[in-house]
């Protein structure tokens, strides 16, 4: 198995972490700020839920519109333009008075963008690493995320408290201008990885081949599902404790980062398969508690419990690969990185919706009961999905699926 150490010496990995760190960094900094300023001027749960995870609602109009550019588009301009609109983006939300339609309209237009970059991001992941540390090249992706959240959402718990949600925003922006610098001139030019025009007719036509296996399905459902809905009890952070909800986030980041490094450095590949469903679950059950409404501290340490159960994805990601023929790996991952945000807007809506019904802790634990729910029906079918461990390789499986 390879080491960290040597992933980091692989030319390209470097500029590609550097990004993904700046760019979660931005996002989650401008997410909380966003949280806070729309949950201050409405009081709505919902419209908080919204502002802070309804782009990912978007992500189902670019991967069913626009995916097909993810293996379409040079990797550096793709990412550096991205990079650049975010910020623009993100200044605007940060203007006052504002319309709450205006605000929705950049979220979900930033969402649709992101869609696509997914597929970029991840695409050229799996270009510039070997396959056999693909995994631990998305582990230290992930770690990165998790470590950026923490010091973001609690960067950004300071920045509300000193400049105001509206001063955190033009931090974010500035953050996203960094991306874009760093994306430029860290990155080195590199083609598509495949050729022809992005249109909307290839990317139906990629998505339906993605989609026609059945191993592959069974891994995207749980991939989408399971974690989205765990997504939409942690929308409800700041309606939960609003003054210590970058706490929370931060703590939730701290778990997953724990659960990436043990899952993509530490764990054989004999118990990969083995142990997705177990994650799955550990993902949700924590969460079962909050309808008895968890003091601070408890509800601090059933967030971090419970997020170290998202180191299934890795699992199930790698899983995809060893599926998908390396001309669609962009779109293959970009279809699930989008499937999953979008689950998780939808999440975020309905949790939003149950607290403006029933207490907060209540909502919080009925959308972990359905998590644990939907993981225990999918769990027949993704056994059957089966793994690398199972003796099949990927070059194997590949011919079949083109």
């Amino acid at each position: 198995m390879p080491t960290y150490r040597e992933v980091f010496r692989v030319p390209q990995f470097g500029p590609l972490f550097v990004t993904s760190a700046l760019q979660a960094a931005a996002s989650t900094t401008s997410g909380l700020a966003l949280g806070v300023l729309v949950f201050t001027s409405t009081g709505s749960p919902l419209l908080s839920a919204l502002s802070m995870f309804g782009a990912s609602l978007a992500q189902l109009a670019g991967a069913a519109l626009l995916m097909s550019a993810a293996d379409r588009l040079p990797p550096r301009g793709a990412l550096s333009g991205a990079a650049l609109a975010f910020g623009i983006g993100t200044a605007v939300l940060a203007l006052p008075g504002l319309p709450l339609p205006l605000v929705f309209a950049v979220v979900l237009g930033e969402g649709a963008v992101a869609a696509v970059m997914g597929g970029v991001r991840y695409g050229l992941l799996g270009e510039v690493l070997p396959k056999d540390a693909f995994l631990l090249g998305r582990s230290l992706l992930n770690m990165c995320a998790g470590t950026m959240q923490i010091l973001g959402y609690a960067a950004g718990g300071v920045l509300v408290a000193v400049l105001a949600p509206r001063g955190t925003l033009l931090v974010a922006a500035a953050l996203y201008a960094a991306v874009a610098t760093a994306a430029w001139f860290g990155l080195g030019r590199r083609p598509p990885r495949a050729t022809g025009r992005p249109s909307v007719g290839e990317t139906w036509r990629t998505n339906a081949l993605l989609w026609s296996s059945g191993p592959r399905r069974r891994v995207y459902l749980s991939l989408w599902l399971p974690n989205g809905l765990v997504v939409g009890c942690e929308s409800l952070f700041v309606p939960y404790r609003p003054d210590r909800a970058g706490l929370l986030f931060a703590c939730a980041a701290l778990g997953m980062l724990a659960g990436d490094t043990v899952t993509g450095r530490f764990l054989p590949t004999r118990w990969r398969g083995r142990l997705r469903t177990p994650l799955l679950l550990l993902l949700a059950v924590p969460y079962l508690l909050f309808a008895l409404r968890p003091g601070l501290p408890w509800a601090l340490l059933l967030a971090t419990v419970a997020s170290t159960g998202f180191s299934a994805s890795l699992l199930l990601q790698e899983r995809l690969m060893a599926l998908t023929p390396a001309t669609m790996t962009g779109q293959a991952l970009g279809l699930h990185s989008s499937g999953m945000l979008a689950m998780q807007g939808v999440a975020a809506a309905l949790a939003g919706a149950l607290a403006q019904r029933i207490p907060t802790g209540g909502a919080i634990a009925l959308m972990a009961a359905a998590s644990v729910a939907v993981t225990l029906i999918l769990a027949p079918g993704l056994r059957r999905a089966g793994g690398p461990e199972d003796g099949e390789t990927p070059a194997a499986r590949a011919p079949a699926v083109g």
